[in-house]
């Protein structure tokens, strides 16, 4: 076991929050010099920590307590009817794990993706630089699983395998293809593959309840709130 009390940490100055704007946020961050074991990694993120590029990061605010670690337990998931027939329109995708690395057809999907669905975002616009930091990180545990059908590629899950679940770091997809509601459906994937793995979990990041992109989290039941240091459940 990582002796987590030797790590050291460090906390940014108050910054605007990117989900409510009349918010400060801080952040803390595992120091950065520290080699990113996998083993410290799966015990860090017991403790509500998620992973951003080559950081490892938890939030740190003063005087907020809005962001909640979420992750879905894997054996006891069961989706509801909506989520089943998300299962059903995607049952032709054809789901390959690869190795993450920068490539133009990966760029082209991010880029769409952000520019239709995230333009309010603090990554507008995007970049090939933006891209490569945050997602194309040469890490042992971090993979990117390609959703396609036909040879055509509809969606990415850049997602980190670790000893105690999936880590779902970030999806991009297909903006055009609304219906399929590819981004619930990639976590509903991410979910079944924790289990065939025979993995906990997919931890999500973060839950905030009054910010309406992240309040999607909740609809996975039963799911489980990292709350007054410890894992509860809502069925």
């Amino acid at each position: 076991m990582t002796e987590l009390a030797r790590l050291k940490f460090y906390a940014t100055q108050p910054h605007p929050c990117s989900y409510l704007l009349e918010e400060q946020a801080t952040t803390l961050f595992l120091d950065p010099s520290q080699p990113m074991d996998v083993e410290m990694y799966a015990e860090l993120s017991e403790l509500g920590f998620r992973r951003s590029g080559d950081h490892l990061y938890r939030p740190h605010c003063q005087r907020c307590t809005a962001c909640v670690p979420a992750r879905i337990p894997a054996a006891r998931f069961m989706p509801n009817r909506q989520q089943r027939r998300i299962l059903k329109r995607n049952e032709s995708l054809e789901v390959r794990a690869v190795r993450p690395s920068f490539s133009e057809e990966y760029y082209q999907l991010y880029a769409r993706y952000i520019e239709q669905r995230h333009a309010d975002g603090d990554m507008y616009p995007p970049s090939r630089e933006q891209f490569s930091t945050f997602l194309v990180r040469d890490l042992p545990f971090s993979c990117f699983f390609e959703f396609r059908e036909q040879g055509r590629l509809l969606a990415i899950a850049v997602t980190d395998v670790l000893p105690n679940g999936l880590s779902a770091v970030y999806t991009f997809y297909d903006p055009d293809e609304e219906r399929r509601s590819l981004g619930r459906y990639a976590i509903l994937w991410q979910v079944a593959e924790a289990l065939r793995r025979d993995l906990h979990a997919v931890y999500l990041g973060y839950w905030i309840k009054n910010c309406r992109k992240m309040n999607y989290k909740t609809q996975y039941r039963p799911i489980e709130l990292f709350v007054n240091q410890r894992w509860v459940a809502l069925t």
